[in-house]
């Protein structure tokens, strides 16, 4: 008689761990696929914090040229997510470039997008460019651009309050 009660204490006890590896339970899934001239990777993971996912992308033609992508994405049980983008290519005659893109968004509001790419030319010249924008959760903006051409880098930026009005950038 006096084991019943400590039997049902364990088995309340055990149950609560159980309920609690539900409630945190984990996924992950991961994929590979090659060939001769490329493939791709993708993983994902999943928990009570966050959803993310996540793949790579090459290829080759085996004569000189190449190129992969990644990107990913993570979502926040709170409401935040974010994700990104980036690649690169050569070409035979000597010509690349790359590339990259970001977003995110906060969860209690604010939200920044960033995106650029530069190049190289068979003939050696250089270009490229980002631009960047964000909005605080109180509406506040900042939006900015840099380019780079032939050695020239250029910057310009602008910053609004919430009210569209324009305001001095904080440093």
């Amino acid at each position: 008689m006096k084991t019943l009660p400590l039997i049902g204490a364990v088995l309340f006890a055990l149950a609560g761990v159980s309920a609690a590896s539900d409630s945190q339970a984990r996924e992950r899934s991961r994929s590979v696929e090659r060939d001769a001239h490329g493939g791709q990777v993708s993983a994902s993971r999943s928990n009570a914090r966050f959803d993310a996912q996540r793949q790579r992308r090459w290829q080759t033609d085996g004569h000189g040229q190449a190129s992969i992508e990644r990107d990913a994405r993570i979502e926040g049980a709170g409401g935040g997510s974010a994700a990104r983008t980036a690649g690169a290519w050569r070409n035979a005659d000597g010509s690349a470039g790359r590339y990259r893109s970001a977003s995110m968004a906060g969860p209690r509001g604010g939200s920044a997008t960033t995106a650029g790419a530069i190049t190289r030319g068979a003939d050696g010249s250089v270009a490229g460019g980002r631009s960047t924008s964000a909005t605080g959760p109180n509406g506040g903006t900042y939006t900015g651009s840099t380019t780079l051409v032939d050695g020239s880098v250029q910057h310009s930026h602008s910053c609004s309050d919430a009210a569209g009005q324009p305001v001095a950038c904080r440093r």
